[in-house]
């Protein structure tokens, strides 16, 4: 198996906000977590990971302007419905998506969910985040450590379904054999640093093995918020 889902409601929520979904042939893997109170944040990310699937099995060929498209129209559906039901008014979503594609993983993120790439043993983080926290570590006015444990580090800046910027950032990450590539939302960073999940997907092998290793180790340090996470490892490069 080269990849693997995980996703759990943590310790202190009561529903699961949170959204994913992977396609291994298509090469088509995405993360969503929801926000906008009760049942409201299931909605949005749910909105959002259907529109990727209509993506990926009405195109054959990754491409980046299909996915603006795709994350345009996701935004506009949600945005939409929250107007049209007052239960779910103010709801959004975080979205992060890769599509495999030639040499190329081609990304469309917005949020704070995240795509790491682990190679060489060095991982590295493909996205970034769009935070309060994160303008405020630019800016040199927070460090990384101080930013994970600002009270307001879960304030994000872009969100689908939102008034305001909610443009994704769109690029294309180079592919090699090997590589192994982690998609999560932040009830995952929350809880666990850098770090420590570089050592996990480092000395663990067995996907199933890292992604029960990781969904623990969030869980033991609090699981304030949901956990849910993607492991895929590119065995062609």
């Amino acid at each position: 198996m080269t990849a693997t889902l995980r996703t759990d409601v943590g310790k202190a929520r009561r529903q699961n906000e949170d959204a994913a979904w992977l396609d291994e042939k298509l090469g088509v893997f995405a993360v969503a977590d929801g926000m906008g109170g009760h049942l409201a944040g299931e909605v949005a990310s749910g909105m959002a990971i259907d529109a990727v699937k209509r993506m990926a099995a009405s195109h054959e060929i990754a491409s980046i302007s299909v996915m603006r498209e795709a994350v345009s129209g996701a935004h506009e559906a949600i945005y939409a419905h929250a107007k049209a039901n007052p239960a779910c008014a103010g709801m959004g979503t975080t979205l992060s998506v890769m599509w495999r594609g030639g040499h190329y993983m081609y990304i469309a993120h917005v949020g704070d969910s995240r795509i790491y790439r682990l190679r060489g043993g060095e991982m590295e983080q493909i996205t970034q985040d769009h935070s309060l926290v994160e303008e405020l570590v630019r800016a040199r006015i927070l460090t990384r450590e101080e930013a994970r444990r600002h009270p307001r580090r879960n304030i994000i800046t872009r969100a689908l379904g939102t008034q305001g910027d909610n443009a994704p950032d769109l690029l294309a990450a180079d592919r090699k054999p090997g590589d192994l590539w982690l998609l999560c939302t932040d009830g995952l960073t929350g809880m666990v640093s850098d770090g420590d999940i570089a050592r996990t997907l480092k000395e663990t092998d067995d996907l199933d093995a890292a992604a029960d290793s990781l969904l623990a180790q969030a869980l033991d340090a609090g699981g304030r918020d949901n956990v849910t996470l993607i492991l895929w490892r590119d065995e062609e490069g």
